[in-house]
Parts: C-alpha cells; structure tokens; sequence
C-alpha cells in the first residue's frame, strides 16, 4: 500500500463520513445551529476528499507509484464521489434530478469505454473537454455546496439555471467526443 494508494482509500472513506453528515443536516439535526455546523463539517469533508483526488494522482506520478490498484481505484473512487455529491445536491434541491442523471451516466459510459480500451491494451486519457467537463462539475458542486451551507440562495437563481444547463450539454459533449474518437472499440464488440 503506497501513499497514493491510500489517498485514494481515504476518498472514498471521506464519500462516505460526507455522506453520513449531509444525510443527517437535513432536519435530523436538533435544531437549526446543529444542522448548520453539520453541514459546515461536511463541506469541509467534501473538499478534503476532493484534494485527496488531486495529490494521489499527483504522487503517484512525481514518485512513480502508478499501480494497477490505483488505475482501477481512483477512477471508481471518483465516480463515487461526484455521484455522492449529485444525490445530496437533488436531496437537498440544489439540482435537479436529471442533471444529477446526465452527470453520472457519462461518468460510468465513458468509465465502461475506458474498461474495455484497457481489455484491448489501449488507455484512453482525458481530453481537454473531459478536462473542461471536470473543472465545471468541481465548480458546480463547490457553488452548489456553499449554497447548502447558506452563504447564498441558487434555488431561484437564473445564472445556475443556465449554469446547470451550459454544464449538462458539456458533460454531453465531452462523453460523445470519446465514444465517435473510439468507435471501433466498441463496434467491434458488438458482434
């Protein structure tokens, strides 16, 4: 077990105490300070695993640790958390159910792509839209997560509306530039 092995353990260990904390800073919580400071800590858990996806890769490469565990892992490790982060933002009406669904159906499409590239020896590496698709998620969940923690009310707002709505036809994009880039790994899987 290498250090980013582990960094990418405790992401997914962090999803779930996230998970634990959002789950009961809806109503759970007492009274309105205790929903608060719950939601506080589980903001700052969010984005503590969010550096952790950051500095594993990072290490892994500057040390030259890259391992067949971490391939596997880090790619899963943040599915669950962007999924994670999607189900409390609709929970808590931050989002709306279908972006929460176009989000997590590219990630695992493009995941199930990469799985079968790998079966043929092919890596497929981010491109600059899955790049750009990346940046903009991160951005959503942190503006979203200070929203829910109340710096400021989006529910309303016209600019996430059109936020959520430029970010989903991104995620779109970028999902379908791998899928016509790598046509014939999967046409010729199909039989």
């Amino acid at each position: 077990m290498n250090f980013p092995n582990a960094l990418t353990l405790a992401r997914i260990i962090l999803i779930f105490v996230f998970i634990i904390l959002a789950a009961n800073a809806g109503g759970v919580a007492e009274d309105f300070n205790s929903s608060h400071v719950l939601r506080i800590i589980a903001y700052i858990v969010a984005l503590v695993a969010a550096f952790t996806d950051l500095a594993d890769g990072y290490f892994a490469r500057k040390w030259n640790q890259v391992t067949d565990f971490g391939k596997l892992m880090d790619p899963l490790a943040d599915k669950i958390f962007v999924s994670a982060i999607m189900l409390m933002m609709v929970q808590y009406q931050l989002l709306p159910a279908w972006v929460a669904v176009v989000i997590v159906s590219r990630e695992f499409l493009v995941t199930g792509l990469r799985m079968l590239a790998l079966q043929k020896n092919t890596v497929i590496a981010a491109d600059i839209w899955g790049k750009i698709k990346t940046v903009l998620q991160m951005l959503m969940m942190g503006v979203g997560g200070l929203a829910w923690i109340g710096l400021f009310d989006i529910k309303a707002s016209m600019t996430w509306t059109i936020s959520l709505y430029f970010i989903s036809v991104i995620t779109i994009w970028s999902g379908l530039g791998y899928f016509v880039k790598y046509k014939k790994l999967y046409i010729h899987s199909l039989g």
